[in-house]
Formats: C-alpha cells, structure tokens, sequence
C-alpha cells in the first residue's frame, strides 16, 4: 500500500494535494484496494460549491458505491474527464492519472499527515 508523504488525507480515504490556492482530490491506494474494480465515477460539476465533510463524487466498483467527500470548501474548478470513459484509471494509478477533482480551497478542513493515516489504513 502507498501513501505518499506529500498528500494529506481523511480518515474516510481521500487524500488532497494542495498547490497554492487550489487542491486535487481523490481516493487513496487503501480506498481502491477496499473497492475492488472500479466501474464508474460519478463526478460533482464544474462551479460546484462545496463544503468540507460533504460527499460530493461518488465510486462505484463491482462490490459497492462510495460517496467521495472533499476535504476542502471551495468552489469545483475541474473534474477528471478521463475517469468516465476509463474508471479503472483510479485502480492503477490512484495518485497521478485517477485524481477525481480540483478545487479552489478556501477552507481546509482537519487533515492527516501520511504517518497519522497509515495508522488507520491497516
């Protein structure tokens, strides 16, 4: 399992990158490993205000469905288009090529360093 150092993370398995004023959002490498193959991702809209805690993307895999919740409040600033005709992008490659949103953060909310998470993705 992988977790990188850079990344902060949700008890609930995301992680966020934070760039400046602007946050990438997906699941971590635990998360997909839980799921199984992932089928289909439902994404939240572009110019989407969100709230940190609220589920706002939701992974469907061929076990289950996950709500996605942001760990940032912000407004949408992009999804991954790329997820909806390859979902499997979020298997392979859960922190480059299966990101699932950016966010324009403009409030953090309480996150975990990579050692604080390792300790509850066992």
């Amino acid at each position: 399992m992988t977790i990188p150092s850079d990344l902060k993370y949700l008890k609930s398995h995301e992680w966020i990158r934070v760039e400046g004023d602007t946050a990438t959002v997906g699941i971590t490498d635990f998360a997909q490993d839980q799921l199984g193959d992932v089928v289909y991702v439902e994404l939240p809209e572009v110019g989407r205000t969100v709230t940190v805690g609220e589920a706002v993307a939701v992974v469907e895999s061929v076990k289950t469905a996950s709500d996605i919740y942001t760990p940032a409040s912000g407004t949408v600033t992009e999804v991954n288009d790329a997820l909806s005709g390859s979902p499997e992008l979020i298997n392979e490659a859960p922190y480059e090529r299966g990101w699932l949103f950016r966010v324009q953060v403009q409030q953090l909310g309480d996150v975990l360093d990579a050692a604080a998470y390792e300790q509850i993705a066992q």
